[in-house]
This record gives C-alpha cells, structure tokens and sequence, in this order.
C-alpha cells in the first residue's frame, strides 16, 4: 500500500494526460454527477455528495473538499464502452447499385477516474458477456483494450446501495480489473488517498507520482473506513437461492402487484451498469444517397423489444418486469456464471415510482405483506 496526498492527483491527472489517454471522470453537470472528459482536478464535484432514495436523487454540498465523497449517478461506464448509439457500417449511392463507405474508426484511449467497486464489478461482467464465448463484440473489445482504471473504495454507501449484499463491494476485490484502487481518507488536518496497485501498468505509474508507503495506522483508518461503510448500506438483498427462488415464483401474485405501479418506462435498464439489450435500425437520408445501419440501446420494458412475427412474447407490464428481474437475478447465472446484479441502486433511486429491486425479492419471499 501506498500513500499520496490530495495535491497528487493533479500530477496523475497530468502523466495520464502525457500518456495519451482521455481521461473519464466525474463531474457535476444539470444537478446530477455525471461521468464526461476532464482536463484537470477542478472540474470534478469538488465537495459534493449525492442524497439517493427510491425514486429521488438530489446532490447537496459538504463541508469538506472530498474529491469523491458521492456514490454513482444515472450514467455507468457502459456509456464510453458500449456506446447507446453506435454505427455498425454506412453505404452510399454509386450509379444503380450502393457501395460500402470505408471508415476511419480512432480508437478512443480512456482512462476512467473514480470507478466504484460494483461498477468495476459490471466492467468484469461485460467483459464476460462481449469477450468470451463464440462471439465478440468488436466495438467493446477495441475500447475495452488499453483501458487504464483508477478505482475508488466507497466509504459513505447511499440510500440506495446494496453493493455488500452482492460482495460487489464497497471495496474492490483482487479479482476485478483495475490499475490503481483509492480509498479517500480526510482528517482535520489532512487529506490522502491510501492506494493500492492492481496492474503492472499502474505500479508504472505510481513511479510517476510522488507517494510513500503506507504506514500501518494509515492503512488501518482505511480499512475501519470502508468496514463501516460496509455495515451502512441503505438497502439489503437476501441472495440465498435467488435463482431457485425466482424459477419458482414465476406466478406470484406480487408480479401482478408490481405491474400496477410499474410505468415500463425502462429507466431502470438505461441506468444499469450491466443492461446491454440493444436493437438495430437502418436509416437513410432524404434523397436516398446515403444509408447507414445502427444499433443502439434497447430494453425488454419495450413492448416492441419482444415481437416477432405474430405478435409479442411479452405483451403485459407483468411479463416484462418479470423477465427483467429475472434475468438480472436468476438467468443471467445460468447465461454467463454471475448475477446480472451489482448493487449500485440505481434502478431503484431513478424510477420513477420508486420500485425497489430489494423490496420485491423479499415480498417473493414471503417477509412482507
């Protein structure tokens, strides 16, 4: 473990710059944090903290100058790896036939700032879901390579957080990709970031930026830190045979309860750090010249997400919030060997009607009315 001070940040900010790389961070943007480009330590939310609910999101200053003392907003990473809008190929008229546009594709070089455990947690899942197996997906695999990632522990879970019900958190695991992992630590009289390195890439970059190594009280003020955030979250998901438990529900009457409240607006999707259903769409321009297909961000809490000829396989609100649910908690196992979950909370503090994933398992079960 390593030890650099609040000033450093500017200095890692400035050797990742040199390096090349984009830099993807937080920032406050429209009343929400927000992930965009940065070019310095100033444009992060500088002192701001996220207050989450269900259905309510508000950001409220501190009195402190923590870099990162807010939790995740509506946007995931997934925005930068796997774009809601991406070109697959473009064409144009040549006489009575069409040809094929060559695109000059540059590969963006990122360097995200400021990932969350249960978000590098839905890194790793998307890894698996794009990378391995018979297909890859060539769009993910090109920004995924070369990405350097700088992870931060959370110490202050939100009202929404379930990360530790998922072991997605709140701190980082030694299975998950990351470069560096920050935990924020401010005193009355000092503000530092204990680190530790995850790759051979960021223990380079360390040598870059002045640090030390840690003392063992200041590794231990780190750890109480994030034990206490652990034993704070504001929601809690009982994970015992969820699969088992779901496949046989298929039927309960609080589907049915949920279906009344639910707007199938698909919120919850478009927020989620692992949701990738997509769908694709060709379009063309007014004089018929040009033509290009797309494929962009989709949702099952689409009705048309599930037609094929004949009509659709999910054609009622119940069906469709019981296949979301579902999948994340159940199939997704059986699809790719993890739960489609990580905890972060934010299907339940961006509905609008403040559906709580946490709720409804446990209404499954039998706990509430």
């Amino acid at each position: 473990m390593q030890i650099i001070d609040r000033e450093s940040i500017e200095i890692l900010f400035k050797a990742l710059s040199t390096k090349g790389f984009d830099l993807i961070g937080p920032t406050v943007r429209n009343g929400a944090i927000i992930y965009d480009h940065l070019d310095s330590v100033s444009q992060m939310p500088v002192g701001w903290t996220d207050r989450q609910m269900a259905g309510n999101y508000r950001i409220v200053r501190k009195d402190n100058g923590a870099l990162f003392g807010y939790v995740v907003g509506p946007h995931s990473w997934k925005n930068f790896l796997y774009p809601s809008i991406q070109s697959l190929w473009q064409a144009k008229r040549n006489g009575n036939s069409f040809e094929i546009i060559e695109e000059e594709k540059k590969v963006p070089k990122f360097a995200f700032i400021g990932v969350r455990p249960c978000d590098l947690k839905a890194i790793s899942v998307h890894d698996r879901v794009f990378l391995e197996g018979d297909f890859i997906e060539p769009g993910y695999k090109s920004r995924r390579k070369g990405l350097f990632i700088i992870a931060v522990n959370c110490t202050e879970p939100g009202g929404s957080c379930f990360c530790a019900s998922m072991n997605c958190g709140p701190s980082v695991s030694g299975s998950e990709p990351f470069d560096l992992a920050l935990t924020e630590v401010l005193e009355k009289d000092r503000h530092y970031f204990v680190v530790q390195t995850g790759s051979e890439q960021g223990k380079a970059l360390m040598q870059e930026i002045p640090h030390r190594p840690a003392e063992k009280i200041e590794i231990d003020k780190g750890k109480a830190l994030l034990k206490q955030a652990a034993l704070s979250m504001g929601r809690v998901l009982d994970t015992e045979n969820i699969k088992e438990l779901l496949y046989q529900n298929l039927e309960h009457p609080r589907w049915e309860d949920t279906a009344r409240r639910c707007l199938s607006c698909a919120n919850c999707t478009m927020v989620c750090p692992t949701c990738f259903c997509s769908t694709t769409e060709d379009v063309t321009d007014l004089t018929g010249d040009h033509a290009e297909r797309r494929r962009r961000w989709d949702s099952c809490f689409s009705l048309d997400f599930s037609y094929i000829h004949g009509g659709y396989i999910r054609a009622t609100v119940k069906a469709r919030y019981r296949q979301w649910m579902t999948h994340k908690l159940a199939s997704w196992m059986d699809q790719f060997g993890t739960s489609g979950c990580v905890g972060c909370g934010r299907c339940i503090t961006w509905c609008p009607v403040g559906i709580d994933i946490t709720e409804e398992v446990q209404a499954i079960r039998g706990n509430t009315a």
